[in-house]
């Protein structure tokens, strides 16, 4: 199945304070951007046909994959002053590259490769900078055994505030952590079917309007999670990833501990 990656947001919440065109996707986690590690999460599962949606800081990306250095993260030996490879990342990859706007929404980004994908009944969907260690066959599976237009992977809510709990004089009665309360939250992991499209406007929102309208139909299904997935929407969230990373702690990185999955 092919994999349609948003990359074209500008990241503002991701900024230190520094001018910087770099999007999000490209912020780095260990020796590589956060959009690689989506990108080989898919391809571990036998997804190797991505399709980036581009836009702001699309140099950026560009020029990561067309002067990829594969030693960088694999092994290899120097014999000669050659590097020959031991093992690759992305030999195997088909990447479309398609500018979708600067200012685009993401349903509107998803519309401008609509041509690439008009072969496939089925597709995924991903913001690019979320990871997790999600079971991506099982989340196939019951999205294809189903005949829902849309399938969304929900993770309980990140925040580490507490909902109170009052009486009308002000005095507290309980406090629960919002991660224990009984809601859901978009995960940004999804798999689509060309139906979404009708439901799309022009320039319109892949969850506001096409899951929005897919839920008012009864047609939208959820794939609830409650193992590692770990967002990037702030600089601290990324930092505290790259630290994982370099202490070894990376369960998303699924390709460096289980044998390869099954498209």
């Amino acid at each position: 199945m092919k994999v349609v990656l948003f990359c074209g947001g500008y990241g503002m919440r991701m900024r230190n304070g520094g001018a910087s065109d770099v999007p999000k996707p490209m912020a780095m986690v260990g020796p590589r951007p956060l959009i690689w590690h989506v990108m080989r999460y898919y391809a571990h599962f036998g997804h190797t046909e991505f399709i980036l949606c581009l836009g702001y800081g699309a140099h950026h990306i560009k020029e990561f994959f067309l002067h990829y250095q594969e030693t960088a993260s694999n092994d290899f030996v120097l014999r000669g002053g050659r590097a020959e490879l031991l093992s690759t990342d992305i030999s195997d990859w088909s990447i479309s590259f398609v500018h979708t706007g600067l200012e685009s929404a993401i349903g509107e980004r998803l519309r401008r490769v609509r041509p690439h994908l008009e072969d496939d009944e089925m597709f995924l969907a991903n913001y690019a900078d979320v990871l997790t260690d999600a079971p991506l066959p099982e989340m196939i599976e019951r999205f294809s055994g189903s005949d829902a237009g849309a399938s969304m992977m929900v993770v309980p809510p990140q925040s580490s505030f507490h909902c109170v709990e009052m009486d009308a004089g002000g005095r507290i009665g309980a406090l629960t952590p919002v991660s224990d309360m009984p809601l859901w939250e978009n995960g940004g992991y999804f798999v689509l079917r060309q139906e979404i499209f009708d439901h799309i406007p022009p320039g319109g929102d892949l969850v506001a309007d096409g899951c929005g309208e897919l839920a008012k139909r009864g047609g939208l299904l959820a794939y609830p999670y409650r193992g590692f997935w770990k967002p990037t929407d702030t600089v601290k969230e990324r930092v505290q990833l790259d630290d994982a990373y370099a202490h070894g702690d990376r369960p998303w990185a699924l390709w460096e501990h289980e044998p390869a999955g099954i498209a």
